[in-house]
């Protein structure tokens, strides 16, 4: 086994890793979650009273 069989099952594990994370995330069980995760910056916190700073 030489550096380039070394290299090739790096490559060949990386794509798999990476298309395992593609059909991860594109499941449909996962929809909802995601869904409600991509509302989080758009809910509306606890009003607080602004203060002035003393001038």
């Amino acid at each position: 086994m030489d550096i380039n069989d070394l290299r090739s099952a790096v490559t060949v594990i990386s794509l798999l890793t990476f298309l395992g994370i593609v059909a991860w995330a594109w499941s449909r069980r996962n929809r909802s979650r995601f869904d409600e995760a991509a509302m989080l910056p758009f809910q509306d916190e606890t009003p607080t009273e602004r203060t002035r700073e003393p001038s």
